[in-house]
C-alpha cells in the first residue's frame, strides 16, 4: 500500500518556530527514510491542514495524520478531525486515518527530566529544598487541557525532592508567571527553575524570554534558570514512533474484528 504520513504542527507567526518544526521532520526522515512523511501547518503557515491533506491524498492509498500537538484542545478535537473528515470527501478514494496526539505521558516526563538535570547544573547544584520548578505551559480554554500541565508538574514533584513545583501559563487561563514567581519568593525559594512545556519557538516563547529579563530584574536575589523548548528531545521523535506503531495495532485489531 502507498501511504503518506501527514506531521501536523500547530504553526507559528515566527518564521524560526515553522522552520524548527521543518527541521524536526528532516530528523525523523532519517529514522524512517523509506516513509514519505510530508508537513502541514493548523495556522500560521504556508502549507495549512486543508493544503496538506491534499496534498499528501497525491499518489496515495492511504494517508496517517500525526499531529505534532502536546494538549489535547481544540485543535486536536475539532479542527484536525474536522478537516480530516472534509479531505475524506474530496478523496474517496485514499484512507485517512489519524494518530492519537503526543500527550502529556511518562515520555514528556523523561524529557522534562532532562531539562531539569540541565538547570541544575546552570545553576551550580543547589539546595532541592530551596529551589523551586514553574511549569509553564501554552493556557487553554479546555480544562482538561490545563489539567494534563497540572498532572506533570505533579510528576516532577513526585520524582523529585524540591519543595515547590507550580504550574503557570503564559495566556488565556490563570496563573501567570509573574504571580508564581511571587509565591516562590514568599516561600524562601533563592533558585527557580522555569520548564516551558512547549516543544519549539515561537512568539510566545519570545515572550517568554522577555518576561524573564523583567522578572530578573524584579528578584535580583533569585537566581533563574530558564529551560529550552522541548521538541529537539530524541524523545520527541520516540513518541511519535509509538503511535504511528499504536496506529497500526489498531487497524489490524480492527481488520481482524477484534
Amino acid at each position: 500500500m502507498n501511504d503518506t504520513i501527514l506531521l501536523v504542527g500547530h504553526g507559528s507567526r515566527e518564521v524560526a518556530g515553522n522552520h524548527d518544526i521543518l527541521v524536526f521532520a528532516d530528523k525523523w526522515r532519517t529514522r524512517h527514510f523509506d516513509w514519505r512523511i510530508e508537513v502541514c501547518f493548523i495556522e500560521h503557515a504556508d502549507v495549512l491542514l486543508e493544503a496538506g491533506l491534499d496534498a499528501a491524498a497525491l499518489n496515495s492509498a492511504r494517508v496517517l495524520v500525526v499531529p505534532l500537538i502536546l494538549n489535547a484542545a481544540g485543535h486536536v478535537q475539532e479542527d484536525i478531525p474536522n478537516a480530516i473528515e472534509a479531505a475524506r470527501q474530496r478523496h474517496p478514494q485514499v484512507l485517512f486515518h489519524a494518530t492519537k496526539h503526543l500527550g502529556m505521558n511518562l515520555t514528556i516526563l523523561e524529557v522534562l527530566q532532562k531539562r531539569v538535570r540541565t538547570a541544575l547544573r546552570e545553576l551550580d547544584m543547589p539546595d532541592p529544598q530551596t529551589t523551586g520548578i514553574i511549569l509553564l505551559g501554552r493556557g487553554s480554554s479546555e480544562a482538561n487541557a490545563n489539567a494534563e500541565v497540572a498532572k506533570m508538574a505533579r510528576w516532577l514533584f513526585e520524582k523529585n525532592e524540591f519543595d515547590l513545583v507550580d504550574v503557570a501559563f503564559t495566556g488565556i487561563t490563570w496563573p501567570r508567571i509573574e504571580t508564581v514567581v511571587q509565591r516562590h519568593a514568599r516561600e524562601g525559594m533563592t533558585q527557580i527553575i522555569v520548564l516551558p512545556l512547549y516543544l519549539f519557538t515561537g512568539v510566545l516563547t519570545e515572550r517568554i524570554q522577555q518576561q524573564m529579563v523583567r522578572i530578573k530584574k524584579s528578584w535580583p536575589l533569585i537566581a533563574f534558570a530558564l529551560g529550552s523548548p522541548i521538541g529537539s528531545d530524541e524523545g520527541i521523535l520516540d513518541l511519535l514512533d509509538q503511535r504511528v506503531s499504536e496506529n497500526e495495532v489498531s487497524e489490524k485489531r480492527s481488520f481482524s474484528g477484534d
